[in-house]
């Protein structure tokens, strides 16, 4: 982390609000100690749930690193396929609407 900050808790008790302020900047962080111990660290909420969401995708895909790569390599390669030919290999069909012209000089009918 960037700002990351050490105080006791009886400290941050005091400046609590500044504190909570102060982490939503991002990459700022304060652990919180007891006796000399890290205890508690307090970080945005925002922060904490953009972690959480990164670490379940980590657990998603492990490899997931090693299929980027494989995949810009593809795509350097010129290996490509198109969503339409992607969606078609997957038993997806696509319906083509058609565009209907509708000219400005056209009246509604009274009725």
């Amino acid at each position: 982390m960037k700002n990351a900050n050490v105080l006791s808790i009886t400290d941050a008790r005091k400046d609590i609000f500044n504190i909570a302020k102060a982490v939503q900047k991002p990459g700022t962080v304060f652990t919180l100690t007891e006796k000399g111990k890290p205890k508690v660290v307090m970080m945005s909420a925002e922060e904490f749930e953009s972690m959480i969401e990164t670490i379940e995708v980590m657990h998603q895909f492990p490899d997931l690193k090693k299929s980027v790569a494989e995949a810009e390599k593809e795509y350097r390669e010129g290996r490509t396929i198109n969503l339409s030919d992607l969606l078609a290999e997957e038993g997806y069909q696509l319906i083509k609407h058609e565009k209907k012209k509708v000219s400005s000089r056209t009246k509604k009918k009274s009725g």
